[in-house]
């Protein structure tokens, strides 16, 4: 699916973004991850609202556009969209912050639940593809415990399994799944090395 909105989606997202890089051995455009995310999306709807939203997920957090500027540019559902899934930016603990986006999917509409589902699933694939082999680099790169990680993905887990209805709950419980595995390898290899 391309669309004109798609077009100026992924023109908006490439110009606020330019400069950031993933993490990662490699560290890529973070380009890189709207794009999966949106090809995600297209994999499991045709609503262009939820697929601009997915290449815009991001810019509330990580840039200075605002809410104001998302709407005025592409209108008031993507604007919804994405700061339902935008993590709070008053100063709060990672842990907190990532309950707090718990929270506000639990009120979210089922395209930002989408959205929600298409990045962590990018992001989940990413890390344990990236980092499998290096454990030590995995926890230095991330913020968190290990065990806080977990908790944090699984309060995801629970409100996107209770609330989505889309069939992509299906890849994005395949690729937790994936990922609980590589947490679990990453204290085995902690604990070794104690």
């Amino acid at each position: 699916m391309y669309t004109y909105k798609i077009e100026q989606a992924i023109k908006a997202a490439a110009i606020l973004h330019d400069g950031q890089l993933r993490k990662g051995n490699v560290p890529l455009p973070y380009i890189t991850h709207l794009y999966a995310v949106a090809m995600i999306l297209e994999s499991y709807t045709d609503d262009e609202d939820t697929i601009v939203a997915g290449l815009l997920h991001d810019t509330i957090e990580d840039t200075d556009y605002t809410p104001k500027e998302l709407e005025a540019d592409f209108g008031k559902q993507v604007c919804e969209a994405v700061l339902a899934v935008t993590e709070p930016v008053e100063d709060l603990s990672w842990k907190e912050a990532k309950k707090q986006y718990a929270k506000q999917l639990k009120k979210a509409p089922e395209r930002s639940l989408m959205v929600a589902a298409a990045d962590k699933i990018h992001n989940m694939r990413s890390i344990v593809e990236d980092y499998y082999t290096d454990h030590t680099r995995f926890k230095n790169d991330f913020k968190g415990s290990l065990e806080d990680r977990m908790l944090m993905y699984q309060d995801i887990s629970n409100v996107l399994n209770a609330r989505l209805s889309n069939d992509i709950i299906a890849e994005f419980n395949h690729v937790y799944t994936e990922y609980k595995n590589f947490i679990v390898d990453v204290k085995k290899t902690t604990e070794k090395s104690k």
